[in-house]
C-alpha cells in the first residue's frame, strides 16, 4: 500500500505538501497536479477519517519523554526533530518525569492545541492514553510498549542486556552484577531477563538474583545500588548498568574506592554521556536512540496521512563496543 511519503517521492515534493493538497489547503497549481498525478499512478487514496481529523490539527507533534536530562531521550528527540521538519512538521517536547499524572495533562494538551500526533515514551504501565486515542489522533510508543495496538519502535533490550554480560564474561569476569531501572518498566526487566539467561548458562549455580539490583534510571540510582552491592559479603568483580546514568553513577562510586574498570568491570546499556572514566575501559552497548527518533516520527507521518495498515513494531539492533583495556 503506497504511503504519502511515495507520492512526495514520485511528485518530487515534501509530505506536507501531499498533506495539504489531500486537504484541500491552497497549494500552487503545478504542485497540485502533480501530487494528484502521483497518487493515480500508485493507486494511493487518502484515509477519510484522517483526512477529517487533519482538517482540525495544526502541523504539530507532541513528544512526550520521561526525562529529559537523559542524553539518550535527547539523541532520541533529535531524531524525531529532524524527520518531523523534513515533512514540515513542528515539534514541542515535553518532560513527564516518569509522572503519570504530568504525562496526561501534556496529552490533554495535545488534544486542546489540535497536535496532529502523538510519539510517547510512557511514564509507566498505568499510562492512560485512551483519551488521545479517542479523539483519532495517532499515537506511536517508542523505547517502551504498551498495551494499546499502536505502532511502536523499541529497543531490543533482552539482547542488550545478554550482549553486556557476555561481553564481560568474555573479559574474564565472572561474578557479573546487573543494576536496572524500575523492575516494573518493561526495558529495565528485559535488559534484566537478557543479562540473567546470560550468566544462567555460563553457570547454573550461580544465586543471580544476589546481583541484581532495581533502581531509579538515574545517576542516584546507580550510585545507591552500586554501594549495596560492593557492601555484599562477597561482591561482584564486574556490573551491567542498565542505562547510561545508572552508568554514571556505579563508576563514580567505583572510583571512590579505587575500584575504577578493569579491577571492577563494567558495561553500559547505552552510551555514558559523562564521566572522568576513559570510555575505552568500558563495555557499552550502543542503542541507536537518534534513528529510533527518526522511525517514530515517519511512522507517525505516515498514520497522519492516512496509513490505515494494522499497528506495527520495530525493533531496532544494539551494537557492542567492548572494553580495550584489560583486566587487571
Amino acid at each position: 500500500m503506497a504511503t504519502i511519503y511515495d507520492v512526495a517521492a514520485l511528485a518530487g515534493v515534501s509530505p506536507a505538501t501531499v498533506s495539504r493538497v489531500f486537504n484541500g489547503t491552497r497549494v500552487s497549481d503545478d504542485k497540485v497536479a502533480a501530487v494528484r498525478d502521483a497518487a493515480e499512478k500508485l493507486r494511493f487514496t487518502p484515509n477519510r477519517t484522517a483526512r477529517s481529523l487533519r482538517t482540525q490539527s495544526s502541523e504539530v507533534i507532541a513528544l512526550v519523554i520521561p526525562d529529559i536530562e537523559n542524553p539518550y531521550f535527547t539523541e532520541m528527540a533529535r531524531g524525531v526533530e529532524d524527520a518531523a521538519s523534513d515533512a514540515g512538521y513542528s515539534v514541542v517536547l515535553c518532560n513527564s518525569d516518569s509522572q503519570v499524572e504530568k504525562e496526561a495533562a501534556y496529552l490533554r494538551i495535545a488534544v486542546a492545541e489540535h497536535m496532529s500526533g502523538v510519539i510517547i515514551a510512557t511514564a509507566d504501565e498505568s499510562s492512560d492514553l485512551d483519551p488521545i486515542l479517542a479523539t483519532g489522533r495517532p499515537v506511536v510508543a517508542v523505547d517502551r510498549s504498551t498495551a494499546y495496538d499502536i505502532d511502536g519502535v523499541v529497543m531490543d533490550n533482552r539482547d542488550a542486556g545478554r550482549s553486556a554480560a557476555q561481553g564481560l564474561w568474555d573479559a574474564g569476569y565472572r561474578r557479573i552484577a546487573y543494576i536496572g531501572g524500575p523492575e516494573h518498566i518493561d526495558t529495565a526487566a528485559e535488559r534484566a531477563a537478557g543479562w540473567r539467561a546470560a550468566m544462567t548458562a555460563a553457570q547454573p549455580d550461580l544465586d543471580v538474583d544476589a546481583l541484581a539490583r532495581f533502581a531509579s534510571f538515574r545517576v542516584e540510582g546507580g550510585r545507591e545500588a552500586m554501594q549495596q552491592l560492593l557492601a555484599l559479603s562477597e561482591p561482584p568483580d564486574a556490573v551491567v548498568a542498565g542505562n547510561n546514568l545508572i552508568g554514571v553513577g556505579a563508576i563514580q562510586v567505583l572510583t571512590e574506592r579505587d575500584l575504577t574498570p578493569p579491577r571492577v568491570g563494567v558495561a553500559v546499556i547505552g552510551s555514558l554521556p559523562f564521566t572522568t572514566l576513559s570510555p575505552s575501559a568500558v563495555t557499552v552497548v550502543r542503542l541507536p536512540a537518534r534513528h529510533m527518533g527518526v522511525t517514530a516520527a515517519r511512522m507517525l507521518l505516515e498514520r497522519i496521512g492516512g496509513d490505515t495498515r494494522p499497528a506495527r513494531t520495530v525493533t531496532l539492533r544494539n551494537e557492542i563496543q567492548p572494553a580495550r583495556t584489560a583486566r587487571a
